[in-house]
């Protein structure tokens, strides 16, 4: 199938100078596979950027948790897609449902930040996801339809995008999405992407699963035919990480 399983790390808005050196530290000492088998990104806070990357293993790879729609300039606040290049930093995380919800970042502006991060040479980890009641109402593939167009419609080389299907009621709520829901969104993702992009990036797209992963349901959902990978949140900052990242191994033998 040739899709790269892939992890990545969301650290959110947590951590000390100290705790993040203690994450890292057992990230470092961590046996996990080799690269060929998975790809590992974490994703610590802006202000940590710094240190994770002069600490981190060199085969782990770092990812900002968002960054702004154009050229930097008089915009208080946010970090430009330039000053992540200039750190060194290869990966951004885009649309996470947080930033959709709380900060109100449509799906065009997200679009928009999307193809501008790639346009710079930054890699997109690019979320969708629906809420509870958009699912309970029968409207989660129109949700993330729409949320992949915006995209799509944006940007023509799929190449350097990891699509996060994370639904909203999923995130930290302990909820999980069943190994069979998961399968059954990311299936039509890809079907979306055949129809409206092409086979060829329908075919080597990596969809991965945001959700309350952990070490406990990781390996199910491994299983899954179109789950190549996870978007982990709280269980990223303890030590179960390894263990998500070890269900790569599923892939391997399947």
């Amino acid at each position: 199938m040739g899709r790269k399983f892939f992890v990545g790390g969301n650290w959110k808005c947590n951590g000390t100078a100290e705790e993040v050196k203690k994450i890292v530290s057992t990230l470092n000492a961590g046996e996990v596979p080799s690269e060929d088998v998975v790809e590992v990104v974490v994703s610590p806070p802006f202000v940590f950027l710094g240190l994770v990357k002069s600490s981190l293993r060199p085969d782990f790879r770092i990812a900002a948790q968002n960054c702004w729609v154009k050229k930097g300039g008089a915009f208080t606040g946010e970090v430009s897609a330039e000053m992540l290049i200039n750190l060194g930093i290869p990966w951004v995380i885009l649309g996470h449902s947080e930033r959709r919800l709380i900060l109100n970042e449509s799906n065009d502006f997200t679009g928009d930040k999307v193809a501008y991060a790639l346009s710079q040479g930054l890699k997109v980890i690019a979320c969708v996801g629906e809420t509870l009641e958009q699912r309970e109402s029968g409207s989660t593939m129109d949700v993330v339809a729409a949320q992949t167009k915006a995209i799509s419609e944006r940007i023509s080389n799929w190449e350097n995008v990891v699509l996060a299907y994370e639904p909203v009621w999923a995130i930290g709520t302990g909820k999980v999405a069943t190994p069979a829901q998961a399968q059954e969104v990311h299936f039509e993702l890809r079907k979306w992407l055949q129809v409206n992009t092409s086979s060829e990036v329908a075919a080597t797209t990596r969809i991965i699963y945001g959700g309350s992963v952990s070490g406990a349901n990781c390996k199910e959902l491994a299983g899954q035919p179109d789950v190549d990978g996870f978007l982990v949140g709280g269980a990223s900052l303890k030590p179960e990480f390894i263990d998500i990242i070890k269900s790569s191994e599923v892939k391997k033998s399947m």
